[in-house]
């Protein structure tokens, strides 16, 4: 069942709350979609559902993350997270809230919401799912938007570099779920 955050207890800097866990996502922003091929099996799928609602794929990726309840918190409606990228004085953070779970038979993941002082406006998911045949899925889906005069600045670099990311991730997800 997919759980989506009430309007209201949040505040995020866009518009368009819970719109990646619907089509098509909104007009105006960039948007991405990566989906990468993980593995196979229900082992797997547990494995890098786990991963994903933990923020471990993404730690495990070189991002820092931070929570209220430290590592291995999982991911609810509501759950804050403060997002890191880059070393020293060059670390860009990035704060985030939890939009909605998705914690299903078939499908495991989150989305998470810009909130002030992000250098982006917009929302990124990102899912597990099992297909019958046992095949496993990774699918990083976003839209967003400049919101601070450096990323601006970036123009179609910033888009490229979250492309790059999500395929980044996948990797490190695939290689996180093949010991299951």
């Amino acid at each position: 069942m997919t759980r989506l955050i009430s309007a209201g207890r949040d505040t995020v800097n866009y518009p368009d709350r819970g719109a990646t866990a619907r089509r098509p996502l909104p007009a105006g922003y960039n948007h991405l979609h990566q989906r990468t091929r993980i593995g196979r099996g229900r082992a797997v799928f547990e494995a890098a559902g786990t991963a994903v609602t933990t923020f471990h794929a993404h730690r495990a990726s070189g991002v820092r993350v931070r929570t209220p309840g430290g590592e291995g918190t999982a991911v609810r409606p509501g759950l804050r997270a403060e997002v890191g990228l880059g070393l020293g004085p060059l670390r860009i953070t990035a704060p985030c809230q939890v939009i909605w779970t998705a914690y299903e038979p078939t499908r495991v993941g989150f989305a998470y919401g810009t909130l002030a002082g992000h250098p982006e406006c917009g929302e990124e998911s990102f899912l597990v799912e099992i297909d019958a045949d046992g095949a496993v899925w990774f699918t990083v889906t976003a839209f967003s938007r400049p919101n601070r005069w450096y990323t601006r600045l970036a123009g179609p670099v910033v888009p490229l570099l979250q492309h790059g990311y999500a395929r980044w991730l996948g990797r490190h997800l695939r290689a996180l779920a093949s010991g299951a």
